[in-house]
């Protein structure tokens, strides 16, 4: 399976593809997400308009993303960053971690 890995916000694409994404939000905690537009979910984020959680906790700031090649692949790879503790969630942005299969 083939996947590439963003830090950066200057390094996100403007293409439509599938996203899973680690956000840190103004309050500290951190938010994992999918979605197919990843510019455009970020500022819903921002905009108070992307998912209850964050609202009323921005603004947030993207720490890191993978790019997949399905919803299939983006709804499992969020789930398993989800159940991941914060320290293992930190250590994947840090590292860009690895791919679990």
């Amino acid at each position: 399976m083939s996947y590439r890995k963003f830090t950066m916000e200057d390094e996100i694409p403007s293409h439509k593809s599938h996203f899973v994404y680690i956000l840190r939000c103004s309050d500290g905690t951190l938010y994992t997400g999918y979605t197919t537009e990843l510019p455009r979910r970020i500022q819903m984020h921002n905009d108070g308009k992307g998912a209850k959680y964050t609202r009323g906790r921005g603004p947030v700031e993207l720490l890191y993303a993978e790019e997949g090649e399905s919803r299939s692949w983006g709804t499992r790879r969020e789930n398993e960053i989800k159940r991941l503790t914060r320290g293992e969630k930190e250590e994947l942005i840090r590292t860009g971690g690895t791919m679990r299969q």
